[in-house]
Order: C-alpha cells, then structure tokens, then sequence
C-alpha cells in the first residue's frame, strides 16, 4: 500500500509540474506576441526592405509558434500592397530596397504587387533590387527598379513558363486500383492524372494558350521597365540567352553586377549617409506595426470577404473556403447597414459544386439589396468562377487564371487492389438493388454509371445555365466558352466571362462608385473572421508538430501526399480546375 501511495504522490507531482511549466511557457508565448506587437517609430532618412520570403496569401497569418516549430507564416497581399501605398506618402521612408529570390506567389499577386511599386515610384522615391539567385517570378518583381544589382556569381531565371502535372494512371494499374471517371467538356482535365499518362491535346492546347497569354502580359511589363522591346525579350527568353549574370548584364536585364553591400552603400549615397554608417531599413514586419495617422474614421464601410483556397463543405479553416464560414460572412455583410458594397476577392482553383452553390446563393441574395464586385486574383477558376459569376461586376487581372466552367465526379474502384495486393475481400447485405451506392469497394454497374453520369450533366447545365444569366448571354454561346477549359484573364475578358481587367484596388473603386461613396468617406472591413492568438496558439502547436513529421517521414514525396490528401477531402461532384496548375 505504501508503495502504491508513493507512485500515486509521484504521478501527481509530476502532473503539478507539468502544468506549472505549461503555463509558464503560455505566460511567454503570450509576453512574446505582446512585445512583438509593439508599436514601431520609423526613423527619418529609412527605406523601406521587402523579403518576401514567407508564402504570399491573400490575408496574412502570423504563427504563433513559428519560432519554435519551424512553421511558416503568410504574408498578407492586402497589408503588403497597403503597406507600399502608405511608404509611398510617408516623408521618413525614402524609397524601397527590394532584396529578392524565390518569391511564393501566383502570377496575378506578382503582378498586383508590382503595379504598387510603379505607382510608389511616382511619388518620386526610388526602388533598388538585389539578389543572389533571381527567379522568373522574382525577376518580374524586381524588373521594376531603378538599380538592378545581381551577385558577380549569381544567375537569373529568364527561360519562359512552364506547367507541370503529374500522372497517376500506371501507380493506379500497378495498385490495381480503378479511376471510375464522370465529366462534362472535353477540356476538364483535371481529372486526366487518373486515366492517363500525358496530356490530351485539349489540355495542352488550353494550357499553351493561357501560359502564352501570361507570359506575353509579363513580357509587355519588363519591355517597359527595362526599355527593350518585347520581341527582343522574347528572343532572349525563348533561346535562353541568359546563362549567368555576365550575360544578365550585358543584356540590359540587370544595371549592376555587385554584392550586397555594394547594394546598401549605393542606397546610402541616395541618402547622403556615409558608407561606414548605418542604413535605417525597416522590415515589412516592423513598418505594418508602425502608427497609420491618416486611418480613415468613417462609419461607412465596404466589406472585403476573402475566399482563398479549395471550396469545402462545411465550415473549414483558413486554409479553405467553408461553404458555411463564408455563407455566414456574405450574410453579415449583406444585413449590416453600415456596409454599402462587397468586395468578393477570390483565390480558388474550385472544389465542392453543393458548397460553391451555397456560397452563390448568398452571393444572388446580396446583389438584390447592395452591389457586389467579384476581384480575381491568382486563380478562380471552376469553383472559383461559379462563386464569382453572380456579381455585379468581375475584375480579374490579365494574369489571373479562370474559367473551367466544367463538372467531374471521380469514385475510385478499390477492390482489385483489396484482393489482389491485400488479400482483402468483402461482402455485403443489403436492403435494396442500390443501397450501398455509391461504394468504393466494387465496380459501379452500367445502370449506376448511368445515374452518376446524368448527375453530373445536371450539375453542368445548372452551372451554364446560372454562368449565362450571370454573363447576360444565350447559354449556348456561354458553353462554346466552357467544357471545362481554362483561360487566362485577358482571354476571358475577350470573351464576356470577366468584364474588366484590373486589380483588388479597380474592385474596391468600382464598389465604392455603385455605392455613391468618395474615395475617403469608406472603411474597409475584412470578412470572415480569423483566429485570435489564442486559437492560433493551441491549434497551430499540433498542426506544425503533425506537418513536420509528416514531411520529415516523406521528404521528396510530401507534394504528392498534399494532393492525395486533397483527393480524399473531395466529396460530391466537384467544380475545380486542372488538379494540380503550377506555373513557374
């Protein structure tokens, strides 16, 4: 007995102290956000320095627990482009020092970001760029500044754009697994990675088109930037003339080939600071902290709800647009009299057909008692598109990827693969003919292929039907733009499925005019609601420890464990684009 009690005053001792150190780590992590939040002084004379080196995403997420797991945190479109716009006016920061590499972000974001430093330039401050190792998309960025400097030995990608989809088929035959496939259009490929081993010409011919699009729409911004003409760009681009930073240099890409410090003590001769003094640079994470004094007061506001990532079911998280989640923020915008206008900026390849009508449908409901501007951003597409269309207006930039007004249904058949690879079998009762339909462990009959197939050509009509309405077009000049094909904004545009090409910024001004406001008489308020530090605190802690092991575990192979993982939360017919579009 005795030795039972003292085990039991050692378990509970030990819990004592656990709980002690948990709150004191608590105790710090919160003492480490507060600090964090401090308010920063800019200093006269400083310049404003852009990493970029965290993910960008439409709203950012600061991780709690980023310095301690290795997770990552976002950087925020909205305050990086506000944060710009404000430097620009702001008499203590003199110009901008752009210190780039791999820059995370869709075409659309580059070029959204990049119209901002043109226009802080005309506020007659200037703009220098340094960097090791440029990408395409980096080099984009930086093709805007007045110094260029590339490290002696670095190089720069300036090769053109590629697009790269994996296939799944011969992994599927080897499994003995069977893709039961059910769609509308021809040019619906993102279902082709399950019943083929390359590209269709359908997919590679809507591919080619939106990729050229694109790449001639980045092409028109360097010529002009660097005063080379666009076909000479297209010269060096397609003959991959740049090997080397030498090469760079001489061929008018860069203005200088130097080392960082070479950078700053060019920076401090702007200044009139002497080389053996320091440089004030202020990081984008101090400058957002720094006191705005020209916040607008206004009771009048325009909601923003930001719709970023796949279309689920539910109410999701902030890495997917919950069907429920952003149903309830369009309602709170639509029932709020202090809101005037909506602003729906969308970043989403798709998903879900049920949630993305639910999210319609609050979309329609808005639209009868305020205006409603749907902005496109990277992508938004299928999904993204259907969400999209029952707005007043819809912006995307040139860039932006979108369309694939299309349908698919995939059920996969594992039972070979349960049999065959397994020893696995299984057997059934059943109440009626059909009441384990739908199933994954047998083959669909001719009878319930049929049924699922007209499910989905259902769905299809419905979409085009809704999308003509929306675009104000007879229905079959809208599905000649359909079956699932891809465009870019420009083609888009050209084809009555966009109505003008411009940014978030063009949005929220056509937002402000349908709802008689002037420029300065708005707030913007910013919609769903994300996590409070708390949250982030306790559900970030077992979200990064699950992630990093399961990285650490699959290393080279984590990419294709992300869309498995995307393939297995699909549930129902689904509106979404080419499964995986990577261009880069």
């Amino acid at each position: 007995m005795r030795q039972f009690l003292k085990y039991v005053l050692a378990t509970l001792t030990g819990l004592v102290l656990f709980g002690v150190v948990a709150f004191v780590l608590l105790i710090g992590f919160i003492v480490a956000a507060a600090s964090s939040d401090k308010e920063v002084t800019v200093e006269s004379n400083s310049v404003l320095e852009l990493r970029l080196d965290k993910p960008l995403a439409e709203r950012g997420f600061e991780n709690p627990l980023s310095s301690i797991t290795g997770g990552q945190a976002t950087t925020g479109l909205d305050e990086l482009k506000a944060a710009i716009r404000r430097a620009k006016t702001d008499d203590d920061i003199k110009g901008i020092f752009l210190n780039l590499e791999m820059v995370q972000g869709g075409m659309a974001t580059m070029q959204e970001i990049r119209h901002e430093l043109v226009e802080f330039k005309k506020g007659g401050k200037f703009v220098v760029s340094y960097t090791d190792a440029q990408s395409e998309k980096s080099y984009y960025l930086a093709s805007v500044a007045d110094k260029l400097y590339l490290n002696p030995q670095g190089t720069l990608e300036f090769n053109g754009l590629s697009s790269e989809t994996m296939y799944y088929k011969n992994l599927f035959d080897k499994l003995g697994i069977q893709a039961q496939i059910f769609r509308v259009g021809s040019f619906k490929s993102a279902v082709e990675p399950f019943f083929r081993t390359n590209m269709s010409d359908s997919a590679r011919l809507q591919t080619s088109s939106f990729l050229n699009s694109i790449n001639g729409a980045m092409l028109a911004d360097v010529a002009k930037a660097r005063k080379i003409a666009p076909n000479r760009l297209k010269v060096i681009s397609d003959s991959m003339l740049v090997h080397n930073a030498d090469d760079a240099k001489r061929l008018g890409l860069v203005t200088d080939l130097g080392y960082y410090d070479q950078a700053t003590d060019y920076i401090k001769g702007k200044l009139g600071v002497e080389k053996d003094e320091k440089l004030s640079l202020v990081s984008l994470s101090d400058y957002l902290k720094a006191e705005d004094e020209d916040e607008n007061s206004s009771g009048n506001r325009i909601a923003v709800v930001y719709a970023d990532g796949d279309i689920v079911t539910g109410k999701g998280g902030n890495e997917n647009i919950g069907s429920t989640r952003f149903a309830e923020a369009i309602r709170k915008a639509r029932l709020d009299k202090k809101v005037k206008a909506v602003v729906l900026r969308i970043n989403s390849p798709g998903g879900s057909s049920l949630a993305s009508d639910i999210i319609y449908r609050e979309v329609m409901l808005t639209k009868k008692v305020k205006p409603i501007i749907a902005s496109m951003s990277d992508v938004a597409a299928s999904g993204g598109y259907f969400i999209a269309m029952g707005c007043d207006t819809i912006v995307a930039n040139p860039t932006t990827i979108t369309g694939s007004i299309g349908v698919f249904g995939v059920l996969p058949n594992v039972e070979p693969f349960l049999r065959d690879k397994l020893g696995i079998t299984t057997d059934r009762v059943t109440t009626g003919k059909f009441s384990d339909f739908p199933t994954v462990t047998r083959a669909l009959t001719p009878f319930e292929q049929q049924q699922f197939q007209k499910e989905v050509d259902r769905i299809y009509a419905d979409f085009t039907t809704k999308a003509a309405a929306g675009r104000r077009m007879p229905v079959e000049r809208l599905r000649g733009f359909a079956s699932g094909r891809v465009w870019s904004g420009t083609e888009a545009k050209a084809r009555g499925l966009v109505d003008v090409l411009g940014s978030f910024d063009d949005a929220l001004r056509i937002a402000a005019r349908r709802a008689n406001l002037k420029a300065d008489d708005y707030r913007i308020q910013k919609l769903p609601r994300q996590k409070t530090f708390a949250e982030n605190l306790f559900s970030s802690f077992n979200e990064e420890a699950r992630l990093r092991m399961v990285k650490s575990e699959m290393g080279p192979l984590y990419p294709m464990f992300e869309q498995y993982k995307k393939l297995s939360e699909m549930k129902g017919v689904q509106m979404r684009a080419p499964f995986v579009l990577d261009v880069q």
